[in-house]
């Protein structure tokens, strides 16, 4: 197994249409887990969620998060990332982001239709800035 560099790391994260699995805590201390879709804006970790769902409720209450990145195919590699969440809600760089990330995982022709159909009220704009990353390559060598 061997540590993957910043430059490598990113460039991991951001092949092809790989999504992340973004954790969260509710109220109650139980886990949530749920796949997403992002983008990264330097080394933060950028997507959207709505706010009513229970990622935007529990990150209203708790901006701690875990998000994974992995290849699930030998000989296997990940990226996990642990910090905190801001959430925005100013519609210009919502609906910005909202088409980065839809032209990243439906592409550029359908971008400007996800970037309206994300970038709305109601949805969050999350930037996770991670206080703690492990990326790890070549885990089954």
């Amino acid at each position: 197994m061997e540590e993957m560099s910043q430059e490598e790391w990113r460039a991991f994260v951001l092949e092809g249409t790989r999504t992340a699995k973004l954790a969260v805590t509710r109220a109650d201390g139980s886990p949530h887990l749920k796949p997403i879709w992002f983008v990264l804006d330097g080394d933060e970790f950028v997507f959207t969620t709505a706010e009513t769902s229970v990622t935007g409720r529990v990150l209203r209450r708790d901006p701690r998060v875990s998000l994974l990145v992995d290849d699930e195919a030998p000989p296997f590699a990940y990226v996990l990332a642990e910090g905190r969440a801001a959430v925005e809600t100013e519609l210009e760089p919502l609906r910005s982001w909202a088409t980065r990330i839809g032209g990243r995982y439906m592409g550029a022709d359908r971008a400007d239709e996800f970037g309206a159909r994300n970038g709305v009220p109601g949805e969050l704009l999350v930037r996770v800035t991670p206080s703690k990353l492990l990326a790890r390559r070549g885990i089954a060598d």
